[in-house]
């Protein structure tokens, strides 16, 4: 019986369609998630969109539609950018679903007749876009948003309250004795220092100002708040509800990973341990807050025209180029910068110059020299042999080591070192004139198996990466060992094995015209 892993993303909001930023996130997941499989893990992979609350409320007035056909709308559009970006998930939640909106409604009860959640009056300064509460202490030098640095106003409004100040100390002690449970640990100081330490203060956790929630249930004139309705989407789409839970939640729970924008920790790091903690619910093993994609040096922003999003992207550019630059530009702790020359220079140096060329220039000498049939290597193993070996064997550990500490862009790094230390063996084996002399021909042959060997190795480190990309070099080199316990050695390709015939991966751009079209609106 293979070992499960659950990982999940943050679900995305609803008021408006997700630029390129937004959807690292899936993406980043989706890699993790299919790397996981490939190890053999049974992978439970969940993502999908937060629907309620008075910014979506508002954006349909705006619009002119029902709250419900504005979100149905862009839930759509959240979920065709997940698809073109060939997303693995296994479930897409949406908050408006109505199991959830059933568990959650059970949730809030169960909290509130244990007393863990109790009425009382909210006066505060509030944060629209964000949707949060702020203290005066809490916000900016400048008296803004400590998240979004746009303008706070004051709000006093009848409101229900979790007692966060009642498991404080107990979850104080469990991120001590658990010190991964928060990573990097930049973001877990930030946490400790900048919320715990200062004491927490209850939570509001429902609404009268809006309608658009789910109601609760024994006092109509409140709609569970944002706090308690989406971040129990990790349990309620595995079928847990207080009344009894289903097979789902008795396999998958706790998660293993919640994969989240840093700006997000608090809600996922304090106030979700807390509610699980009042649930009498096991936490989640790890919280990954990673940074940001940001637009040259500033966050995308539609207002401000810097805005990329992954669909057109796709449409010009190819599913994997797109996936291959989200996922090897962003380092593991700091934000990322994301202009139109870093993508199409991206594209033609490491796709279409260092992998592309690769691949298709040793399928094609095989051809040319051995009329596609892969040739046995000799016994005898050369210098530049047994590195171009040891090179490709050292991967999957060192890949492995990167993805389990969310090192993505390093696994990239480590598989793309592998191309061009193969292109680099071409140039210090020089085939084109080893053909030349008969009596090399073994020498030849040696030469051109580690080339098209070296290529499997890469059809399945790419997997997680590029799994369009993957499948295309598996296919025209014709291997038949495609798993991860292949690459423990330097003989997956058999001898004899007909190739396919060579075609590009990726074709060189030219600069300027794919920068026009990148840049159509």
């Amino acid at each position: 019986m293979s070992k499960t892993y659950y990982i999940t993303t943050a679900i995305a909001y609803t008021s408006r369609k997700p630029h390129i930023g937004n959807s690292y996130e899936i993406v980043l997941t989706d890699a993790l998630a299919r790397f996981k499989r490939m190890l053999g893990y049974d992978v439970f992979f969940l993502t999908g969109t937060d629907e309620h609350g008075q910014k979506n409320e508002d954006c349909a007035h705006e619009a002119g539609v029902t709250p419900k056909e504005y979100v149905d709308l862009i839930a759509g559009q959240i979920r065709e950018i997940c698809d073109c970006l060939g997303c693995s998930y296994d479930k897409f939640i949406r908050t408006t679903d109505g199991y959830h909106e059933l568990a959650v409604q059970k949730i809030f009860k169960k909290l509130y007749e244990q007393g863990d959640i109790y009425k009382g009056k909210y006066e505060g300064l509030y944060c629209k876009p964000c949707e949060s509460f702020f203290t005066e202490s809490q916000l900016t030098d400048e008296g803004k948003c400590p998240d979004c640095g746009r303008a706070v106003s004051p709000a006093t409004e009848e409101a229900y309250f979790l007692r966060l100040s009642k498991y404080q100390e107990r979850l104080e002690k469990h991120i001590e004795e658990n010190p991964e449970f928060i990573v990097p640990e930049s973001r877990k100081r930030e946490m400790i220092n900048n919320f715990l330490k200062p004491g927490l203060q209850d939570l509001c956790v429902s609404r009268t100002s809006f309608s658009w929630g789910v109601p609760v249930d024994f006092d109509p004139a409140h709609v569970v708040y944002v706090w308690i309705d989406a971040l129990s989407n990790y349990i309620t789409a595995l079928d847990y509800s207080p009344d009894g839970s289903g097979e789902l939640y008795r396999k998958y729970w706790p998660a293993d990973c919640h994969v989240i924008g840093k700006d997000i920790l608090r809600f996922h790091t304090i106030y979700w341990p807390i509610i699980l903690m009042a649930l009498g619910e096991p936490l989640p093993k790890q919280v990954f807050g990673h940074p940001w994609l940001l637009f040259g040096a500033e966050k995308m922003s539609k207002s401000t025209g810097n805005v990329l999003y992954a669909d057109h992207l796709v449409q010009k550019l190819g599913r994997d180029a797109v996936r291959w630059f989200l996922l090897s530009e962003m380092p593991y702790g700091q934000d990322a910068s994301v202009t139109p020359e870093r993508i199409i220079e991206g594209y033609n140096t490491d796709l279409a110059n260092v992998l592309g060329n690769l691949v298709q220039r040793s399928i094609s000498m095989v051809g040319k020299y051995f009329d596609g049939i892969l040739p046995a290597p000799e016994n005898v193993r050369g210098e530049f042999d047994r590195e171009l070996e040891q090179t490709a064997l050292a991967c999957l550990p060192a890949v492995t080591d990167a993805m389990n500490s969310y090192h993505v862009a390093n696994a990239c790094e480590i598989v793309l070192n592998l191309a061009k230390r193969a292109n680099k063996y071409v140039d210090e084996t020089l085939p084109w004139v080893l053909a030349k002399d008969d009596t090399q021909r073994e020498r030849l042959a040696t030469v051109m198996y580690h080339l098209i060997e070296t290529c499997r190795f890469l059809g399945v480190l790419l997997q997680p990466f590029m799994p369009d990309t993957a499948a295309k070099i598996l296919a025209q080199i014709n291997a038949s060992a495609t798993d991860v316990s292949s690459l423990s050695s330097f003989d997956g390709m058999m001898a004899g094995t007909k190739l396919g015939t060579p075609e590009a991966l990726f074709v060189r751009l030219k600069v300027d015209e794919a920068l026009a079209e990148i840049m159509e609106k």
